[in-house]
């Protein structure tokens, strides 16, 4: 069983940046892949960007060149660097992990999810 806990979210204004983690608990993520989703009122969770264990990564268009997927396995943790940020990026920010050496955009893909972190970037 995996754990995740989000934290690192808030309220910038948009060209700021923040960084997400996520951490686990309960068994480590060497050999889980793991997947950035976010999440607005009404709409369907959206592929934000995912890591392979090994630290292959890939990205949603929409944030390529903004954000960054990086890990750090031997202390459990995953981040979402985000820079350049804009309104749009507004949503609720989730980790996932599949114990897999691919990575997957689909959300359906994904077996353990942490609760959520709030971004609200202004104007």
């Amino acid at each position: 069983q995996v754990q995740l806990v989000e934290s690192g979210g808030g309220l910038v204004q948009a060209g700021d940046s923040l960084r997400l983690s996520c951490v686990t608990s309960g068994r480590g993520l060497g050999t889980y892949a793991v997947g950035w989703f976010r999440q607005t009122p009404g709409k369907e969770r959206e592929f934000v960007g995912a890591s392979t264990w090994i630290g292959v990564t890939d990205y949603a268009d929409s944030v390529k060149g903004r954000f960054t997927v990086s890990r750090d396995n031997a202390n459990n943790r995953v981040y979402l660097q985000m820079n350049s940020l804009k309104p749009e990026d507004t949503a609720v920010y989730y980790c996932a992990a599949r114990r897999s050496p691919y990575l997957y955009s689909s959300p359906d893909m994904y077996d353990y999810w942490g609760q959520g972190t709030q971004v609200t970037v202004s104007s």
